[in-house]
């Protein structure tokens, strides 16, 4: 049986979908970048295709992301807007909006009825509200990332995290500690600051639908938000793999399936 591939190269994380004919998930895999883009583009490929049990040659190859020209193997490649609003209306066929918080960046994109996109935008060149934010708070408050949502999950307070710069927020965390703030209500305090940046980008209209890294991982922040904007959040199957999946299937479109 043919499979497609779509390999997403974002600026923190590599991955790498493949699905069959039928549009149905067969393997995926997902990787640090790194240094190396190629190397992380091949290394999630072979791993993926393990997971299939695919050994024959992929029948279409699509990349996207930060560095899809890093995919020699590829046999076209796509924006990242594209891919996400592809992946994204595939499971919710219908108009909404995406936010995608991603390692390095966030993007907000607008599809229509059709699936066709009707406007984007993408943060400042500060990282503030991405993943690598929240990589640097955990680092300052001296805890593993993964272990945020469940601090957060625990607080009762609201604290709020006011700086529109990564350092900035660093500094103030400091003083919150020297204020005697617990640790549970700092990172639910900076995950509120995720959400604010994110609520500034753009409005926020219609039905929301959330992926990216930061969403897979924490899904307190989903609650968070919903609770801010009043309605219920749509999350695809495995958000951190939605411009792969995205990929995936115009691999796929591009052979007539």
């Amino acid at each position: 049986m043919n499979y497609f591939v779509g390999i997403d190269v974002g600026a923190s994380t590599t991955k790498a979908v493949i699905i069959d004919e039928e549009k149905k998930v067969l393997g995926y895999s997902l990787t640090y970048s790194g240094a190396d883009f190629k190397a992380a583009a091949e290394q999630v490929f072979e791993e993926s295709q393990k997971k299939a049990r695919r050994k024959e040659p992929a029948k279409f190859v699509v990349a996207t992301g930060y560095g899809r020209r890093n995919v020699p193997f590829a046999d076209k490649s796509r924006t990242e807007i594209s891919c996400h609003a592809r992946g994204s209306f595939f499971y919710f066929p219908h108009a909404h909006t995406l936010i995608d918080i991603g390692g390095q960046d966030n993007k907000i994109i607008k599809v229509n009825d059709s699936g066709k996109r009707t406007g984007f935008k993408m943060n400042r060149k500060c990282a503030a509200g991405t993943g690598a934010f929240l990589e640097e708070m955990a680092n300052r408050l001296q805890i593993k990332i993964e272990k945020l949502n469940g601090l957060a999950e625990k607080s009762e307070r609201d604290i709020q995290i006011g700086s529109y710069c990564t350092v900035f927020s660093a500094t103030e965390i400091l003083t919150r500690i020297r204020e005697g703030v617990e640790i549970k209500d700092l990172v639910k305090g900076i995950f509120g600051s995720v959400i604010k940046r994110a609520l500034e980008m753009d409005p926020l209209e219609g039905n929301i639908v959330m992926s990216g890294g930061v969403v897979a991982y924490n899904p307190f922040l989903v609650s968070m938000f919903e609770k801010k904007l009043g309605k219920k959040i749509f999350i695809p199957p495995h958000p951190q793999l939605t411009g792969a999946f995205g990929a995936a299937l115009y691999a796929l479109e591009a052979k007539g399936g």
